[in-house]
């Protein structure tokens, strides 16, 4: 049997690197823990870390083809933070202006969330703990 322990990353291709840099960044709070020019691709390769945990790996190359990325569409429907209070994360990424959907309840679990997007329209969403 396959003895998966965790993920290990997710990797998500940017159209606007220095944008999205800063997103992920000052936006949503993630530190970085590495960052790296890789001259043969042209591309930038930043690694992002939420309370000292390594999750993301932001990409960018020249002229990345874009992806349906509704909810509904095929492929990864969306990626969630867990937070403690779903209607103050909300509130804080409204102020720094991004858009979130209205909270909802989980109807199975009780649990309040809601959806945003990161600067290519990357479906994530708030989960309250």
């Amino acid at each position: 049997m396959l003895k998966l322990t965790k993920v290990h990353h997710i990797a998500i291709i940017c159209s606007d690197y220095e944008r999205s840099k800063q997103f992920y960044t000052e936006t949503l709070g993630f530190s970085v823990s590495a960052e790296t020019y890789r001259e043969a691709r042209n591309s930038w390769k930043l690694d992002l870390s939420l309370n000292g945990h390594y999750i993301i790996e932001l990409f960018s190359f020249p002229s990345p083809p874009p992806r349906v990325s509704s909810p509904e569409a095929r492929g990864l429907r969306h990626l969630a933070f867990e937070v403690n209070d779903v209607e103050e994360a909300a509130a804080a990424l409204r102020q720094k202006g991004v858009t979130t959907e209205p909270v909802r309840t989980d109807e199975f679990t009780g649990k309040k969330f809601t959806f945003f997007t990161d600067p290519d329209g990357l479906p994530l969403e708030l989960y309250e703990k």
